[in-house]
């Protein structure tokens, strides 16, 4: 009986490692050192199947790793959406890919400003959106943007 047992215990965990073998089969990290590094245990996008998960940018230039800190909420939006370009575009994608966002904003004042460039990145068939007002962002950005692609 307790062979039985021991047996049946290790049958529970090669089934469990399994399903965390096939959960994790086919994500693959992307990384370009044309938007900024991640700044903690997270990649800058994560591909499984054909979708990509975009991790949140916020106006940090490439270049110069220097956070945009006096710039306005238009300078920072589209900083943050060419971040977010730059990591679409070494998976060989592009802002059209895009099928849903998170905007988060320091002040829900700053919408139709950062809507106005956000909507030239977006011209046709926009993605889904959420935007919410939040108590604070790293870096005391004034926005953060997430997103996530689907390759056709």
């Amino acid at each position: 009986m307790i062979r039985f047992h021991a047996a049946l215990a290790l049958a529970g965990t090669l089934l469990l490692a399994t399903q965390a073998i096939a959960q994790t089969a086919g994500k693959t990290v992307i990384a370009t050192p044309n938007a900024p590094e991640a700044i903690g245990p997270y990649s800058q996008a994560i591909k499984v199947g054909n979708m990509v998960f975009l991790a949140g940018q916020v106006a940090i230039d490439p270049k110069t790793k220097q956070f945009m800190k006096d710039a306005s909420i238009e300078d920072q939006t589209r900083q943050t959406l060419e971040n977010l370009k730059a990591v679409l575009e070494a998976d060989g994608l592009t802002m059209d890919h895009i099928v849903s966002t998170n905007v988060f904003l320091k002040d829900l004042n700053d919408f139709g400003k950062m809507n106005g460039v956000y909507g030239s990145y977006f011209k046709t068939a926009p993605p889904a959106r959420a935007t919410v007002e939040v108590a604070r962002l790293p870096l005391d950005a004034k926005v953060e943007i997430v997103a996530i692609a689907v390759r056709p």
